[in-house]
């Protein structure tokens, strides 16, 4: 049984930094490509990272780009999101999700979701 979990998320002053980590069982992820979505109850789910299966190339909505990092450590498992500067519109909740290919656009490339951590910038 596959199973995703998040957890690194909380509660940040603006300008302030989290790492998000996002851990499997049942799966490796390094065959994967991870994806990192965000979404609140009433907006649409928007595709903020992800980090690709074989050559590892990274990409980011434009609107994180130079502020957040996706990367991962086969070792662990797990696939992380260091999050810098921090704006209070990045206050969502974050899911990490497996699937084939990156598709910052297509959440319905991918299989399998975790329950996602809550972060909130505000001061």
């Amino acid at each position: 049984q596959v199973q995703l979990v998040e957890s690194g998320g909380g509660l940040v002053q603006p300008g302030g930094s989290l790492r998000l980590s996002c851990t499997a069982s049942g799966l490796t992820l390094d065959s994967y490509a991870i994806g990192w979505f965000r979404q609140v109850p009433g907006k649409e789910r928007e595709g903020v990272s992800c980090i690709s299966a074989n050559n590892g190339y990274t990409y980011y909505t434009e609107s994180v780009k130079g502020r957040f990092t996706i990367s991962r450590d086969n070792v662990k498992n797990t696939v992380y999101l260091q999050m810098n500067s921090l704006k209070p519109e990045d206050t969502d909740v974050y899911r990490c999700a497996v699937g084939f290919l990156c598709g910052l656009g297509s959440a319905a490339r991918y299989e399998f979701w975790g329950q996602g951590t809550q972060v909130t910038v505000s001061s």
